[in-house]
């Protein structure tokens, strides 16, 4: 589970992947990662993934089941994988908002969906996790995919979850696991370092960004603990799923 020292205080130190720094670093550091690979971002994760993050993906909206006439956000959403799936399943009538700290993310989302002639349904906003730009009880569901072992405090963004959630909303987080199947983790191991670091210096020209996310994976709690973090925001009727093995999990949740 990601370690803090001092919470909430100056001097805090977090995990920057296997790095510790001070907190308030955080935030501009995972801006500017993202920021840098936000043009080649969707194209790393079809090369990481084999394309299997599609597939979980199509899981998670099946599993959001969304309804004409809610009102959804998409944090660290940018490029609008998550938002382009759920305007397509409401042919539209979809009231989205895509939040993500990056704009280069959130300007790579807007042409996607410029090229896909969606032209109404999103609205793309700048903002953090921990803080949201949007009034208590904005959303009847909140969706996350791969973006919240990247906040400072995984328990702030679940509680601003939760504040933006109107009562009996749904919480949907596809996040990577830092524990695969028996037989499966020592080869995804060896993978995730070798690899995926090798791809990102030469697809998106970042090593080391790469790493990073390899890292983050490694320090996100186990689904249990994550699910206990998701219990102590707020939250009921909270279950997860194992997908492809445990390489990644599928967290449902209701706000109370």
């Amino acid at each position: 589970m990601p370690d803090t020292e001092k919470n909430g205080g100056a001097g805090e130190q977090v995990d920057f992947g296997y790095r510790r720094i001070e907190a308030e670093e955080k935030p501009q550091l995972v801006r500017g990662l993202f920021d840098r690979v936000a043009k080649r971002y969707d194209l790393m994760n079809d090369l990481m993934s084999a394309g299997a993050h599609r597939l979980w993906k199509r899981q998670m909206i099946d599993w959001l089941a969304p309804k004409p006439g809610m009102r959804f956000l998409d944090v660290a959403g940018g490029t609008g994988d998550i938002a382009f799936r759920v305007h397509t399943r409401l042919a539209g009538d979809a009231k989205i908002t895509v939040c993500d700290l990056s704009e280069n993310m959130l300007s790579e989302g807007r042409m996607r969906g410029w090229d896909q002639g969606i032209l109404a349904g999103i609205d793309w906003v700048v903002g953090d996790a921990e803080a949201l730009p949007v009034a208590a009880s904005h959303a009847d569901a909140y969706t996350i995919a791969f973006g919240i072992r990247n906040v400072t405090h995984i328990e702030k963004a679940l509680a601003e979850a939760a504040r933006a959630l109107k009562p009996g909303g749904r919480f949907l987080c596809l996040e990577f696991s830092p524990e695969q199947a028996p037989g499966l983790d020592r080869l995804y191991e060896i993978y995730s370092f070798s690899v995926i670091p090798a791809l990102g210096g030469i697809v998106a020209g970042d090593r080391d960004s790469y790493r990073y996310l390899v890292e983050s994976i490694r320090r996100f709690p186990a689904p249990a603990n994550f699910a206990g973090l998701i219990r102590d925001a707020g939250f009921g009727g909270i279950n997860w799923r194992p997908l492809s093995g445990g390489i990644a999990a599928l967290h449902s949740a209701w706000r109370i």
